[in-house]
């Protein structure tokens, strides 16, 4: 887990952080998927996943199976602007 994402998710509820751990160690899931790893409730897993995405620590993107389901991951990290072209 990456340094700004940990001070982040401290404050966030036991479930939403128990999401973003079976996130950072298989992703990207759907909301079942997740669901399924965790054995939250749908609920629990919904509410979980919206606190994240508004803390900024997940992104979401369409499943290309169905276009109806979501796939999340861990938000990838972005490296500090250090001034300097490349």
């Amino acid at each position: 887990m990456v340094v700004f994402a940990e001070s982040r998710i401290e404050s966030l509820p036991p479930s939403a952080k128990l999401v973003y751990k079976v996130l950072e160690l298989e992703s990207p899931l759907t909301q079942a998927d997740i669901r399924e790893r965790s054995r939250l409730s749908k609920r629990t897993t919904r509410h979980a996943i919206g606190l994240l995405a508004d803390a900024g620590l997940v992104d979401d993107r369409v499943y290309p199976l169905d276009a109806r389901k979501k796939l999340y991951a861990p938000q990838s990290p972005v490296k500090p602007s250090t001034g300097m072209t490349e």
